[in-house]
């Protein structure tokens, strides 16, 4: 899904995602990643929401975002507290939600030029060679 005509600013805007995908400024990523409306984007460690640790939420702080936004894929799922603690130790908020609700919040934050980080969990399964359709 397209999400945004083309812009002509330099800010990170998530641009389309689907199966298999997340676009940022028109480039596809294949795996997760974290992004911030300035700076690179970054692949995040985690493949499955079961493989969250909280080292990678602790990292996130020393970047200072405002919010942190979990995109848990297709599905809204909730961290367990004692993942994400190190944020709220330092009042940075965290929000999970789905992968197209995280994705449609971020770039609305953004544009109001708050200082967001999305984690966008695009799971990769194993192949266990059964139809997944």
């Amino acid at each position: 899904m397209k999400l945004h005509a083309d812009q002509p600013n330099a800010l990170n805007t998530v641009t389309g995602y689907g199966p298999g995908y997340i676009e940022i400024n028109k480039v596809r990523y294949a795996g997760s990643v974290v992004v911030m409306p300035e700076g690179e984007v970054q692949n995040w460690p985690a493949s499955r929401f079961e493989d969250l640790a909280p080292e990678q939420f602790d990292a996130l702080a020393a970047r200072a975002p405002e919010v942190v936004l979990l995109g848990t894929g297709d599905k809204l799922r909730f961290p367990h507290p004692r993942l994400t603690a190190g944020l709220t130790r330092q009042r940075i908020g965290i929000e999970s939600m789905d992968m197209q609700a995280a994705c449609r919040t971020y770039n609305i934050l953004m544009a109001e030029g708050r200082r967001v980080a999305a984690v966008l969990l695009l799971e990769t399964l194993p192949d266990d060679g059964a139809s997944h359709g």
